[in-house]
């Protein structure tokens, strides 16, 4: 494997570090080098504005907290009494966005806890099988198990309970909350159904140019459950950690970027978009996901399918943007669509900009081996088997939180 040895090393004509001559996250666009904390805040917001012109487009300003309004369908003791199971909707501005149903469960701790939240793949009924929990009324794409004709029916509760462990949540004193990406936007390029129609102006039918495709609005979604969680008082607002699987891996790092009330962020497997490189030409490239899912990203993405080594960005940019914070990338031995390789590159390449902000940055140059947990500021972690979340994984996210996370509130 090729490393990242030089991988603070400035190639000021080309503005790009070796491998891959990615970009050099530490540059400005006009050549300036930046050498100072101080000067961290202007590279970030030129990067955010490049993933926003050529990858997600511009999401709409956040609606204040005190313009939403949270409704607990569902509030009861569980997992053996040691927490409770709630589930709310959240309805938030402007006037036809469509609701958000958030599941959560928390442990009986008598202190605020830090909390995980994420995106699933087919609803909050999916994620637990507690026939308490309400059964999604919205698209699902089949096959799904227990979804007939995109609707999900009874036999569908809990099939993804699996990827929610939320009793060892509870055990670790960790609240576990989930949202389904279908509630804000359905994962087919239709932008009737979702949150974006709410935005049109009279007659538009879909995003404009520069406007946020899919991602962007599920990662708008996450942002919106964070601003429920952090108003709970059962829940340390300072330790609301982000978590993301797949395509919602590639939107928790956007959330993640984009809003820094997030105090730790989780990509697991999340490749092409999320953590692995795009130059590195391995696994999941942009033609395959643009042409499979053109309504994830901007149609200016799109205009650059086969031709990564132009585009004026990479991913380990995207993750740059999260720092200081603790940033866990996870991979899996046999998932190469996801590019494990690229994964692990995107975060040595990142670690220059952590260690600028004052933390230890990225404590590995070489791939580590199978289930072993890289410690540092920027985390990594690969174990044998395929593109999935389960429980062990879970463990791993949970030991890296207490590692990196405040002990107690933080006022």
């Amino acid at each position: 494997m090729r490393l990242l040895a030089l991988a603070s090393l400035f190639v000021m004509t080309l503005h790009a570090i070796e491998p891959y001559g990615i970009p050099d996250p530490m540059v400005m666009e006009d050549g300036t080098p930046v050498r100072e904390a101080a000067q961290w805040p202007a590279c970030k917001a030129e990067t955010m504005r490049l993933f926003e012109k050529f990858v997600h487009g511009k999401s709409p300003e956040l609606p204040p907290w005190d313009q939403c309004r949270a409704e607990t369908l569902l509030e009861k003791e569980a997992f053996g009494g040691k927490g409770l199971l709630r589930e709310v909707v959240i309805h938030f501005p402007p006037a036809g966005t469509p609701p958000v149903y958030l599941l959560i469960a928390i442990p009986k701790a008598g202190q605020p806890v830090p909390s995980f939240v994420g995106l699933n793949f087919v609803g909050n009924h999916a994620a637990s099988p507690d026939p308490s929990v309400r059964l999604s009324d919205v698209w699902i794409p089949s096959p799904n198990p227990g979804v007939v004709d995109n609707k999900a029916t009874e036999a569908a509760r809990g099939t993804d309970a699996a990827s929610w462990p939320f009793e060892l949540a509870v055990e670790r004193g960790y609240a576990m909350a989930t949202l389904f990406h279908g509630d804000l936007d359905p994962d087919r390029p239709d932008w009737q159904e979702g949150v974006h129609a709410a935005f049109f102006a009279p007659g538009q039918t879909q995003p404009g140019e520069g406007e946020w495709a899919a991602v962007g609005a599920w990662a708008w979604g996450l942002r919106i459950a964070a601003s429920y969680l952090m108003a709970q008082p059962e829940l340390d607002p300072k330790r609301v950690c982000l978590m993301g699987h797949s395509r919602n891996g590639k939107t928790a790092l956007w959330a993640g970027a984009q809003d820094e009330r997030f105090a730790l962020v989780v990509s697991n497997q999340s490749g092409c978009g999320g953590a692995a490189l795009s130059r590195a030409g391995r696994g999941e490239q942009l033609a395959h996901i643009n042409t499979r899912f053109p309504h994830w990203f901007v149609p200016r993405f799109h205009a650059y399918n086969g031709k990564e080594n132009e585009l004026p960005l990479d991913q380990h940019q995207l993750l740059a943007l999260i720092a200081p914070r603790p940033l866990l990338v996870c991979s899996a031995e046999e998932d190469l669509w996801a590019d494990p390789q690229g994964e692990f590159e995107s975060c040595v390449a990142a670690a220059p900009v952590y260690r600028l902000l004052g933390t230890d940055g990225f404590a590995a140059t070489a791939m580590p081996p199978l289930n072993h947990l890289v410690n540092s500021q920027i985390g990594y972690h690969i174990r044998p088997g395929k593109h999935e979340v389960t429980a062990a994984d879970w463990k791993v996210f949970f030991d890296f939180a207490d590692a990196r996370l405040p002990k107690t509130k933080s006022e």
